[in-house]
This record gives C-alpha cells, sequence and structure tokens, in this order.
C-alpha cells in the first residue's frame, strides 16, 4: 500500500514565509548601505560681480571696467569683486574663481564669507589686461568650481571699455 502524505502534517512549508523575510530584510540593509554611500545632489551657484575697475581708477559698482585711453595703451590691472552664494544664501566657501580674456587672466579662492577679490597682475598669479590698439572694448569670462556645485561659466562677464 501506498504511504499518502498528509499536506497539513508536513512542516516544510513554514521555512518559506521566513525565508521571504530574512530575504527582505537584508535587502532592505543594502539598499539602505547603497543610499548612504550616494553623494548629496547637486546645487546652483548664485554669482554677484560686486565691483570691478582698474587698479588706478578704483573699483565702481557692476561690471564694467571703464579706462581711459592713455591707460589702455598699455596693459592694465583690473580689480573685481565677486561673492558667491548657495540656493539658500548661505556662501560658498573654498570656490575657486577664474576671469580671463583680454590677455590677463586671474585666479583666487572664496574666502568664508563667499566673497574674493581678483587681481589681473602678474604679482599675484595673473597677467594683465590689454586692448589692442584698434579695440574700443573687450570681454573677460568667468569660471567658478566647488564642490557640490555645478560648475558656474559665464562668458562676457567683465566689460572693458576705452573711453577717448
Amino acid at each position: 500500500m501506498k504511504k499518502i502524505r498528509k499536506i497539513f502534517a508536513d512542516d516544510s512549508a513554514i521555512e518559506l514565509p521566513i525565508n521571504i523575510v530574512v530575504m527582505l530584510v537584508v535587502g532592505m540593509v543594502a539598499l539602505a548601505a547603497l543610499i548612504a554611500i550616494i553623494p548629496p545632489p547637486t546645487k546652483n551657484m548664485a554669482v554677484n560681480i560686486d565691483e570691478t575697475g582698474e587698479q588706478a581708477a578704483g573699483t565702481n559698482p557692476g561690471n564694467t571696467v571703464i579706462v581711459d585711453s592713455t591707460v589702455a595703451s598699455s596693459p592694465f590691472t583690473v580689480i573685481t569683486k565677486i561673492s558667491v552664494k548657495d540656493p539658500d544664501g548661505y556662501p560658498v566657501r573654498d570656490a575657486n574663481v577664474v576671469l580671463r580674456g583680454l590677455g590677463g587672466v586671474a585666479t583666487n579662492v572664496t574666502d568664508d564669507t563667499g566673497c574674493c577679490v581678483l587681481v589681473t597682475d602678474s604679482s599675484s598669479n595673473g597677467a594683465q589686461v590689454s586692448l589692442g590698439t584698434n579695440q574700443n572694448e573687450g570681454s573677460m569670462d568667468l569660471t567658478i568650481s566647488a564642490d557640490g556645485f555645478y560648475d558656474y561659466e559665464k562668458t562676457d562677464a567683465v566689460r572693458v571699455v576705452r573711453t577717448t
């Protein structure tokens, strides 16, 4: 005679729900570990050019440098003050800032208040700006990079205009 197995007396089926619960818990722990190592999302920076000017004439609010024709005939120094903030209005520290154009370049790093001064002078890690003999205006480009933020690039950020 054949032995008939009864389903209700069989205890091996109890392992299936326990295995599912164990796999679910292990999977959730692994997912939590993966989420913990993902870096925070990248944000945009708010950049403001506070003051700009030629060294001998001093700075003025805005992004335009007006130079006299006698100054523009030889290389001159441009000073630019900028401030960098995050979308919530907090300063962005240690952002690398580069201003380049018209043969000149200036680099600096923002301080704890998110501000920095860029000087296109050969004595301060830069090169002086110059306009050609028939060039009455030109522009300089601004590039800023900081950890946790998208790179900021602005062409024609600073305008240099020669007056007669």
